[in-house]
């Protein structure tokens, strides 16, 4: 009797951890390395979005949690940079930033140097999502670290 089961396919990550044996020149590309690279990417970007949700934030919100706080230190920062960080329109960012206000996760300053800006800094709530949902992902990129190392080596070498 034949199987009537279809071959199933294994997902790129447990595949042969292979790192391609093609060069790169100038006139050729690996598109196996970018692939990999960028499904790694992906991963990684659907595993923090699974874990925003389960602490109630968007991916954006987690985003700029770790935008405010890592590029500023404890310093509040202008809405505008925040935009910036987040590769955002500011009006896009006022909006974020109402919301997450709302939230109890951020909270304004008018600047004393220029009346006319806005800065934000984190609250105890917004500290504390943050410092969960960083110490998840820590944990994460410690797991995938050597597969991204084996998978940026070819790039290395251009």
């Amino acid at each position: 009797m034949v199987s009537s089961r279809k071959k199933q396919r294994r997902p790129l990550d447990v595949r042969e951890n292979r790192v391609s044996s093609r060069r790169n020149t100038s006139d050729s590309v690996d598109y196996e390395a970018l692939a990999r690279f960028r499904y790694e990417l992906r991963k990684f970007q659907a595993f923090s979005k699974i874990a925003a949700d389960k602490t109630g934030l968007t991916l954006q919100q987690h985003q700029a949690l770790l935008s405010i706080r890592g590029f500023s230190s404890r310093d509040p920062v202008s809405v505008g940079d925040l935009a910036d960080s987040l590769l955002i329109r500011h009006h896009t960012a006022v909006e974020l930033v109402d919301r997450m206000t709302k939230l109890g996760l951020l909270s304004r300053i008018v600047d004393e140097t220029d009346g006319r800006r806005v800065l934000v800094k984190l609250t105890k709530e917004g500290e504390r999502r943050l410092r969960e949902l960083s110490r998840i992902h820590l944990q994460e990129l410690r797991a995938i670290g050597p597969t991204l190392t084996r998978i940026l080596k070819p790039f290395r070498r251009l």
